[in-house]
């Protein structure tokens, strides 16, 4: 009789339990965030290169020259007698202060109408591309300058050994932490910052996927530089930050260790609670960005992507559209975009914020 009893109690309570749910949404919560925030750190970037098929859209004239076929242009095997010293040591000054170069070498830019982007000045000009989705005013003069460099493009080194030491060296590492979150696909008023992490990343056995759920540490002794912060909104799960007046990526390769600067830098990103994935868009410091390139990049290993720093950085000087210098009047920066990856961590603060003065 008692076991009967205990029965029906067990009984009724289910009942009540899922007729005061059955009528209800349950309440989504994610394990992830955590008193409102969220972390993501990087796993990949590339710069945003809108590509055809074979390419003649986009670059009906083929590709640009490298350094080894640069050289044999300047410096052809007509008989003339030349040192060293007027060749290769010339033309290696050169490419650290190609403001100094004196020849001026074909260059074939981007004709395509279609790149990858943001709207960076909330206008709409001759100068500007339509996204792949349709969206007008894409700002990406970047692209115009690198798009036919076949480096840059599906399969060149760029891109794959970047992304190899981003992943190895822990110097490299890009955090992004999202506050203020009260739900993952709409919030209009959250807050972004970004930061250096310390830790490696967390990956599955074989070491080519990334697992969400790891931690990291924020660099807050020599990692201050790389801290910013900007207001943004989440709208059908999409994060859209405002600009960010100066974002620093970190960007080490191999021993050498660089930087890239960009200005009024924003992210578009798709949020899950395990990765983020989209667009980071800003205007790219000309001078830094040739500067880590030449760094991270011999003469030698350049050739290996038909690349030229030389007369890329022309082409950008020429292509520049952001940031004029209030001396000169030149532009200092020029528009461009990164597809990025993120996966989601729980980010740690030290004990003790140690941060340098710098």
């Amino acid at each position: 009789m008692r076991s009967k009893r205990i029965s029906l109690t067990l009984g009724v309570a289910m009942s009540l339990c899922l007729a005061n749910t059955a009528g209800a949404a349950p309440r989504e919560e994610s394990p992830v965030l955590e008193n409102g925030v969220i972390g993501y750190v990087m796993t990949e970037r590339v710069w945003a290169v809108y590509e055809t098929k074979d390419g003649k859209e986009e670059c009906p004239q083929g590709f640009n020259d490298g350094n080894r076929e640069e050289f044999k242009k300047i410096f052809p095997e007509d008989g003339q007698q030349r040192t060293v010293v007027e060749t290769q040591l010339k033309r290696e000054g050169e490419q650290w202060h190609p403001e100094t170069a004196t020849y001026k070498m074909p260059y074939k830019e981007v004709q395509g109408k279609i790149s990858y982007g943001l709207n960076l000045d909330g206008k709409e000009d001759a100068n500007d591309f339509v996204s792949p989705e349709g969206e007008p005013g894409v700002d990406n003069q970047l692209y115009r300058a690198n798009g036919c460099i076949a480096g840059y493009r599906a399969g060149g080194s760029f891109a794959h050994f970047e992304n190899l030491f981003m992943k190895s060296s822990e110097d490299s590492r890009v955090l992004i932490e999202i506050a203020g979150v009260d739900d993952l696909n709409n919030d209009d008023d959250v807050t972004i910052t970004t930061y250096r992490g310390l830790d490696n990343l967390l990956t599955d056995a074989t070491g080519d996927a990334f697992v969400p759920g790891g931690t990291q540490r924020i660099d807050m002794r020599w990692g201050k530089r790389y801290i910013s912060k900007a207001k943004g909104k989440i709208v059908d799960g999409t994060l859209i930050s405002n600009p960010m007046d100066t974002l620093l990526i970190p960007w080490g390769r191999g021993v050498s260790y660089q930087y890239q600067v960009f200005r009024g830098a924003r992210f578009k990103l798709k949020l899950t609670p395990q990765t983020a994935e989209g667009l980071l868009a800003g205007y790219a410091d000309v001078d830094s960005y040739t500067l880590r390139k030449n760094e991270g990049w011999s003469t030698h290993h350049q050739s290996y992507g038909q690349f030229s720093s030389i007369t890329q950085h022309q082409a950008m000087d020429r292509l520049a559209d952001g940031y004029p210098d209030p001396k000169t009047g030149w532009n200092t920066a020029i528009s461009s975009a990164m597809r990025v990856k993120f996966t989601q961590v729980f980010i740690q603060r030290p004990d003790q914020e140690l941060v340098s003065k710098r």
